[in-house]
């Protein structure tokens, strides 16, 4: 270990025992350093690297989700006599724009109004609901959605703070206005330095109605500016039927009927299909933004490899699939325990010698530029945006960022002064791990300057 790591460590109060490293010239078979390099650990979300590597070789990287779109009665002049059926397949990038994109797509089939209801088919993963709540405790909170085969825009709700100091108030706003959203604002603005102020927010949910209540209270500062809270406060099939409702009267429809879960007839044939982007740039947003859900939303897809004529997918089937994708590539990793394939998890594991391997494995895979374009490049986007932005490194790296509640890791690669890139992988499991950035910038940097 670089000496400048060891002491960064060191002042951190982080033991080399709850350290692992491993570095090396890509395609080398030696290490540059290897520190703990067979220790199984929890990477964070760092192993999404795991699972969007895995769905560019197993899915490719044209690959595209689907969403079918059912007309369950005849329709006359562009009138449905009947329900419109929704089918999902898992798309992760369902947000508000590509959603309007499908309806507007529906539309383009000449059908307007629609007499009946709107039926959701989430059939195609075959496993329990989860609950939201289940990893801490924060239900709400857009990062802890669970998987659906028919997510839309992760039915989340965005609220704005706006102060505004010429009317002596904070406003509020939601985005996608909701009849089944209430909010309340009591708050006070303020003068006082930013950071001083307290927000307080309060969340208020009837499950039979479907209504939420949102109460702010407390202070917020002028000197702020703009805050935003992503929210998750609805059950999926009112959130579609609110967003749909509204989407489709904007687009020139009518629809006035309710929702409802339901199977699409086996008789029935779509009448349109919409395709998501392709994974090439759904994984930018799972890597350089480190959203968690979409990569949950990828690493069950990964199970149509295994599944039976691709009727349904499970999270045993994903597994299944990553297991012999790496069986194919003669790649052996038996500590590896995967839960969601997002690294927002206190089970998923690692060593950090097979993590390297796997990028290592992927510099040399056809898919690398795919890849490697989908890391944040540090000191420029994504998670890394900030982190040495006036180091002589800045650019020169592209990685993956993970960090949880005692652990913190970064993965990826680094091109030196010399013209040489280096592969790296640094995982730290230990309760002070918020305080390992500085040994892991420190050694971004030796790796660019005297490797």
């Amino acid at each position: 270990m670089p000496d400048i790591v060891r002491q960064a460590l060191k002042k951190a109060n982080i033991p080399e025992t709850a350290v692992g490293i491993y570095v090396r010239e890509v395609g080398s078979e030696r290490p540059l350093i290897s520190v703990n390099a067979d220790t199984p650990m929890n990477p964070a979300s760092v192993m999404k690297v795991v699972t969007t590597y895995a769905g560019l070789e197993m899915l490719g990287p044209a690959y595209t989700w689907r969403t079918e779109i059912y007309a369950n009665g005849p329709v006359k002049n562009g009138r449905l006599q009947g329900d419109l059926i929704l089918k999902g397949y898992g798309d992760p990038s369902l947000n508000l724009q590509n959603f309007w994109l499908l309806l507007r797509q529906v539309r383009q089939t000449g059908l307007k109004d629609i007499s009946g209801d709107l039926v959701l088919d989430y059939s195609y993963y075959n496993f329990p609901a989860e609950d939201p709540g289940a990893f801490d405790g924060k239900r709400y909170k857009t990062y802890n959605v669970a998987p659906e085969a028919l997510l839309v825009n992760y039915h989340t709700s965005t609220l704005r703070l706006f102060p505004e100091s010429q009317y002596d108030k904070v406003r509020v706003t939601v985005d996608p206005e909701s009849r089944l959203l209430n909010i309340r604002n009591h708050l006070k603005l303020t003068r006082k330095k930013c950071g001083a102020d307290s927000v307080r927010m309060n969340i208020r949910d009837d499950s039979v109605s479907n209504h939420v209540t949102v109460v702010f209270e407390g202070d917020y500062s002028v000197h702020c500016g703009q805050a935003i809270y992503y929210l998750s406060l609805h059950e999926s099939s009112a959130y579609i039927h609110q967003l749909f409702s509204e989407l489709w009267r904007q687009l020139g429809g009518t629809f006035n009927g309710g929702v409802r879960r339901g199977a699409v007839p086996v008789t029935l044939n779509p009448i349109d299909v919409y395709r998501s982007p392709p994974l090439a740039e759904v994984i930018r947003g799972i890597n350089k933004f480190s959203n968690n859900v979409a990569a949950k939303q990828l690493f069950l897809s990964l199970g149509e490899t295994e599944s039976n004529n691709n009727k349904f997918i499970s999270p045993d089937l994903a597994r299944s699939g990553i297991r012999q994708w790496l069986f194919s590539k003669n790649m052996d990793f038996p500590e590896l325990v995967l839960e969601n394939g997002s690294g927002l998890s206190r089970r998923e594991r690692i060593s950090v010698r097979h993590l390297n391997d796997l990028l290592n494995a992927a510099y040399f895979s056809p898919t690398m530029p795919e890849f490697m374009a989908s890391l944040a490049v540090v000191g420029v986007d994504g998670t890394a945006r900030k982190r040495l932005k006036k180091s002589a490194v800045a650019q020169k790296a592209h990685i993956k960022t993970g960090t949880l509640k005692d652990v913190s890791a970064i993965a990826g690669y680094v091109l030196s002064h010399k013209k040489r890139r280096y592969v790296l992988a640094f995982i730290v499991n230990h309760p002070k791990s918020a305080g390992a950035a500085k040994a892991m910038d420190a050694l971004l940097e030796w790796l660019y300057v005297k490797a």
